[in-house]
């Protein structure tokens, strides 16, 4: 069921500047995160691969419980342990069994996920830059980041409530 139902009401259709603003949205997504990928994928990383290290390096330990990850990745669990098998099979990342709960898990950075996304963070945040950032005017970065705020915020609360 849809949030936004819309059955006894006509519907409140975009006016021709909203759809372009959704329609470059979706575009500059897209595109952005196909050419960020690819160029990724010169380290044998996939865009995925990458946010995971990042949260993993970021993160006390260089670990987090593989619910947490998942959450700070938003992707399912389900999605999320294949993509840790991937990553383990690279010797990325391993698992480990949580001490105070045995149904929780670990994913934890191992030392050549740490010397990988050492060695690819440099190179990753040069193309974020160089593709979006440097695209755009200094005061379009507090903007871009004003306008996707409330979006996030709302997102973010739906989320929770349908977890609750």
């Amino acid at each position: 069921m849809s949030t936004a139902e819309s059955d006894e009401l006509d519907p409140h259709w975009l006016s021709s500047g909203e759809q372009r603003a959704w329609r470059a949205h979706l575009s500059a997504h897209k595109l952005l995160e196909h050419r960020l990928d690819r160029e990724l994928q010169e380290f044998g990383l996939s865009i995925n691969d990458y946010e995971i290290l990042v949260n993993l390096s970021e993160s006390p330990g260089h670990r987090m419980r593989m619910s947490d990850l998942a959450e700070a990745t938003i992707q399912s669990r389900s999605r999320l342990s294949h993509q840790i098998a991937r990553m383990e099979a690279s010797s990325l990342v391993c698992r480990e069994s949580c001490a105070d709960d045995r149904r929780g898990t670990f994913a934890v950075l191992t030392e050549h996920g740490w010397e990988t996304i050492q060695r690819v963070a440099p190179t990753h945040v040069a193309n974020v830059r160089y593709h979006f950032i440097d695209r755009l005017a200094p005061e379009l970065i507090g903007a871009l980041e004003a306008a996707y705020a409330p979006v996030v915020a709302h997102l973010l609360k739906l989320r929770a409530e349908e977890r609750a």
